[in-house]
């Protein structure tokens, strides 16, 4: 291959006579004479110090740099945004959580694209900005690599961003002090790293490194760290690799790579926005992917981790006992994965596992196959006549699998929560939060700060919550999000009214407004579609664009 096989897209940006002004201003930048031969390798940074999650990864991204120059690359790093959901939830904020998704997805395509960029090295840390990257790259269809910021470390007492939410709702029961309150606010998030349970962001980059748009072990390792750091050195020989292979996204995240990552998710007993994302990656590099496929596969996988927020362990102490790879490598040798399918590494996903030793003995956070905290999935589609184009529960079993009760409806997150702080809601309700989805919110925000106060408050066992919304990743209890159509549409949820029996059965995967047919389509008939909240900016683009949340919530789904 000559070195212009490697610069498909640089040697049109720096090559020849008319292309001196380019040149010029990329000399001002740092360019030698001898780096306009090499393969342009754009490096996206999620850097930013709104949040833990990011805070370190500039640090991250001029080791990413380094790899690239050392491996004859010249490495160009640019910035794309973030926001933090968890500084923002419970918020009128948390609105721009999803939108910000899709930003980040254009911005990585517009940056990358425009400068000519030969390959892709993006590196993120939180939940939202690891899909966009993803759709960015995919989008480009360049060799591309994604790298993961890595997790947090616990606070004292095993203490994490979760327990702080939770604690909130404890201190509105009395069980948890001002003074205590405090001191979990104060230590239960001691540095850089993603927040430390199998929450989205670790769902997410496990995902990934099971798609095999990551190098091994990438989603397992800790934020500050040696192995963090080789990480990031190795992705630069990796990227050279994938440009003499012509290696690109489309041969990578196939339809079957998608299935390996819906797998390991489900093992790991992962986040409900697993869904959303996976969903709308598959669209992005034109994969057919449904709703519908996570109950097929999930028939036959089970979940094995105990991970927070249903179980015992942070992935600060997966990452001691190996990471997901031990996990991957016993599912690929029980049929359960596609060992064919091919990876960053240049190998395929069964190549990369074979020296991959099993987890030490003893440990209980992964169980063994014929051992499973449930035998089938946790993450279950719901259907039926309060869903009929489907939503999204995640049921441990710990929540039981069936509840019924009462509707307590609320038009808004804010007003709901004020219910359970201030008593309204009790036991045998099941909360309907709706005008939260993609569209009606707009932005579809995650339902973490009442999901937490119900568990703060004791009430994890005795109360339902359905959303055409969504959940955070570190969300438990019985709860359903992703109704659909979302009420804004005119869905079934926007007519439920305050004491109206609703069912919900998590094996046979139905949820039943308990309402005559009659009754349902005079209560629709009457309903009147409210005004939008947002008419400009950034909100508005996104709820005069956004597809479905069965359709993964992208906003070019019907261009």
């Amino acid at each position: 291959m000559t070195d212009r096989d490697l610069r498909k897209n640089s040697s049109i940006v720096v090559d020849g006579v008319e292309q001196a002004p380019s040149r010029s201003m990329l000399r001002a930048v740092g360019f030698e004479d001898g780096d306009f031969k090499k393969p342009q390798i754009g490096i996206a940074s999620t850097w930013s110090m709104v949040t833990p999650c990011n805070m370190h990864i500039n640090k991250l991204a001029e080791d990413v740099n380094k790899g690239a120059d050392d491996a004859g690359g010249k490495g160009i790093i640019y910035n794309v945004l973030t926001i933090s959901d968890g500084i923002s939830m419970g918020t009128e904020g948390m609105k721009y959580s999803l939108v910000s998704r899709e930003v980040i997805a254009d911005s990585v395509e517009t940056v990358s694209g425009c400068m000519g960029h030969d390959g892709i090295i993006t590196i993120g840390g939180c939940d939202k900005n690891m899909p966009g990257l993803l759709m960015g790259m995919a989008r480009l269809n360049r060799p591309s690599i994604f790298i993961y910021g890595g997790t947090i470390q616990p606070g004292p007492n095993h203490t994490n961003i979760i327990s702080v939410f939770e604690a909130v709702g404890g201190h509105a029961a009395g069980t948890v002090s001002d003074i205590e309150l405090k001191n979990i606010e104060e230590t239960a998030i001691p540095g850089p790293g993603s927040c430390g349970g199998m929450y989205t962001a670790n769902t997410m980059a496990s995902a990934i490194e099971a798609m095999g748009m990551s190098l091994p072990n990438s989603s397992a390792q800790d934020a500050i760290s040696r192995e963090k750091v080789e990480d990031c050195l190795s992705a630069g020989e990796a990227i050279m690799h994938l440009l003499e292979h012509d290696i690109k996204p489309s041969d990578i995240m196939t339809r079957a790579a998608f299935e390996n990552a819906i797998k390991v998710t489900i093992a790991l007993g992962g986040s409900t926005n697993a869904v959303l994302h996976l969903l709308a990656m598959a669209h992005t590099i034109g994969v057919e992917l449904e709703l519908d496929d996570f109950t097929r596969l999930g028939k036959d996988v089970p979940m094995l981790a105990d991970l927070k927020p249903s179980g015992k362990y942070l992935m600060s102490e997966l990452i001691k006992i190996g990471g997901i790879q031990p996990l991957m490598k016993s599912m690929l040798e029980a049929g359960m994965l596609d060992g064919s399918c091919m990876t960053v590494t240049g190998k395929t996903l069964a190549e990369n596992l074979a020296d991959v030793a099993p987890y030490p003995e003893g440990q209980d956070i992964i169980r063994p196959l014929d051992n499973p905290i449930k035998k089938d999935s946790h993450l279950r589609i719901l259907r039926g006549n309060l869903a009929p184009e489907g939503s999204v529960a995640k049921i441990t079993g710990k929540e039981g699998l069936s509840f019924t009760g009462n509707a307590r409806v609320f038009e808004s997150e804010e007003d709901c929560l004020k219910g359970i702080l201030d008593g309204t809601v009790v036991k045998g309700d099941v909360l309907v939060i709706r005008y939260e989805g993609p569209r009606g919110a707009p932005g579809m925000r995650e339902m973490l700060s009442p999901t937490s106060a119900i568990m703060g408050k004791g009430l994890g066992e005795d109360i339902a919550l359905i959303t055409d919304g969504r959940f955070s990743g570190g969300s438990h209890g019985f709860v359903v999000g992703h109704v659909t159509p979302e009420a804004v549409e005119g869905g079934p949820i926007a007519v439920v009214k305050t004491g109206d029996r609703i069912s919900i059965d998590a094996e046979a995967n139905i949820i039943t407004l308990e309402i005559s047919d009659e009754e349902l389509q005079a209560r629709l008939a009457n309903w009147e579609k409210p005004a939008p909240r947002y008419t400009r900016g950034v909100l508005a683009k996104f709820a005069a664009t956004a597809a479905s949340a069965s359709e993964g919530a992208v906003t070019d789904k019907y261009l």
